[in-house]
């Protein structure tokens, strides 16, 4: 594995960090990424407006955020899902701030953000119900959002990935076209690009095998296609695809695999192959260009299926 210069500056400063007052191994893992985030993701854009409030759905409240994308004005404006990652235990709002800001202002959607429930508090399939709700919700109410109900995309990176693959088999019909970036898709972790990357960078073998244990307990011996999206049959409904592959990332192997699969099951799918990357690239924009690279083509992907008025 030879990594860039500016990769192993990254790797190395990654070594270094050290959560603040960790309680417990999950604490540590969600403080560390909320770390790595502020400290990687450089300076964040400003965007026109933030919108916060909460979703009732069946019993619990979803938190949600709007991102309106800075210097536009459009009444009915096409509208992006966005889902994070964080091996489903980890992440919300504060750990993707910087990069939900870069989509909304690239692409001219305004961002709906859920913070969906988090395993291990709330295994499969509460977060994925949380997810499919929001998408539902947004559709619904789309005229006192300000959004249009028929110009509505969704993303997702990591553990987000594999969320959002399963979303679009639930409500694909509501969904212009679906971005997957460096997505995980596979609980077994024995992929070549897991054996070379075992111990990262950024990911490590053990945390991924907690990490899957603690959302889908059940996994190991009824494992559902809808936690585990490399064992999904039927990609029904699912729009056009763009996937986002790292180079240097144990996830690189599943990735590719999940691409095929949405390809032979009759998908139109695109991958975008980032070579020298690792996995989480996008909150490295401190240091990296291809963040911005990336946040590019993303763009120009969603505006081949979006309506998005001129600035």
């Amino acid at each position: 594995m030879e990594l860039t210069s500016s990769i192993t500056q990254i790797v190395s400063h990654l070594e270094k960090i050290q959560s603040f007052n960790v309680q417990n191994p999950l604490d540590d893992t969600r403080k560390y990424l909320e770390t790595m985030s502020l400290q990687l993701s450089g300076k964040k854009e400003s965007v026109a407006m933030i919108e916060e409030l909460n979703v009732s759905m069946g019993g619990h409240q979803i938190p949600v955020r709007i991102y309106r994308p800075k210097g536009k004005d459009v009444q009915k404006s096409s509208a992006i899902i966005y889902i994070h990652g964080g091996w489903f235990i980890a992440g919300g709002f504060e750990t993707h701030d910087a990069v939900v800001r870069k989509l909304a202002n690239k692409t001219g959607s305004a961002v709906i953000f859920p913070d969906y429930r988090l395993a291990p508090e709330h295994p499969f399939p509460a977060g994925l119900n949380d997810c499919i709700d929001i998408v539902k919700w947004a559709s619904e109410h789309a005229e006192n959002l300000g959004i249009d109900r028929d110009q509505i995309g969704i993303i997702g990176d990591s553990a987000g990935g594999a969320l959002a693959t399963s979303v679009s088999t639930q409500v694909g019909e509501l969904l212009k076209f679906q971005i997957l970036i460096y997505p995980a898709a596979d609980n077994q972790l024995n992929t070549k690009s897991w054996e070379m990357y075992e111990t990262g960078p950024v990911l490590n073998k053990d945390g991924g095998i907690q990490a899957w244990k603690w959302y889908h307990p059940e996994g190991e011996s009824k494992p559902d296609p809808l936690a585990v999206p490399i064992l999904i049959k039927d990609f029904k409904s699912t729009p056009p695809t763009l996937v986002l592959i790292a180079e240097h990332d144990a996830l690189r192997d599943e990735g590719e695999l999940l691409t095929q699969q949405m390809k032979e099951a009759g998908v139109s799918v695109q991958t975008s192959f980032y070579k020298d990357m690792v996995h989480g690239f996008m909150h490295m924009g401190e240091t990296l260009n291809e963040v911005q690279k990336a946040t590019d083509e993303m763009a120009a992907f969603a505006n081949q299926y979006l309506k998005t008025a001129e600035k």
